[in-house]
């Protein structure tokens, strides 16, 4: 389901009349969203989509592997809304990984501590996921952003930041390694056990 707000030119403030990011947040929470559904705000749209089973099982296995390479308290998050550049973008991503300084402002996480961004693809807004996400991400400097695609079997993993996009892009089917050894992470995710739909 997706309500489309009035969009105009990206700035960081809402316009005058407008709601704020924490308006439209306040105003989500009164509504009656469905159990099991996640709500995000990408460039002033509201997007919601049920959580099924699969998308769980992904991230659940990537948060595992965070945890196994740095500890049970390592700051990993999921669905957690995080506020990024730009005009209205809450966005709550299926896991955040925050470096071990991060800080909160305002009650929230800030996007400049975000080190990595998993994203599980769902049929309805793989759209946001591959466009306005990427670009977004790459603007707040993400170092590290993949994207899990459970109905074609492979990952995309962005990483290198600069200007607003991410220089490398790389596809890998699952089952292959991602290797990350030589970033922030320093680590291997292990794709193998990734399900597909």
């Amino acid at each position: 389901m997706t309500i489309s707000l009035e969009r105009t030119e990206r700035i960081e403030m809402a316009e005058p009349g407008e709601p704020t990011l924490d308006e439209l947040f306040e105003r989500l929470e009164r509504m009656p969203v469905p159990e099991g559904y996640k709500v995000e705000i990408v460039e002033g749209a509201i997007f919601m989509s049920p959580q099924r089973d699969i998308h769980w099982q992904t991230i659940r296995r990537i948060v595992r592997a965070l945890e196994d390479r740095f500890g049970m308290d390592v700051l990993a998050m999921s669905d957690v809304r995080i506020d990024f550049p730009g005009k209205r973008n809450g966005f709550c991503p299926d896991v955040a990984k925050l470096a071990d300084n991060a800080k909160k402002e305002d009650g929230r996480w800030r996007y400049q501590d975000v080190e990595f961004v998993a994203e599980v693809i769902s049929e309805k807004t793989a759209m946001n996921d591959y466009g306005p996400k990427k670009k977004i991400y790459a603007t707040a400097e993400v170092p590290i952003y993949v994207i899990a695609d459970p109905y074609a079997g492979r990952c995309r993993v962005f990483t290198h930041p600069q200007d607003g996009e991410y220089m490398r892009d790389l596809t890998l089917a699952y089952g292959e390694p991602i290797d990350l050894t030589d970033t922030v992470l320093g680590m291997t995710f292990d794709t193998k056990v990734f399900p597909r739909d």
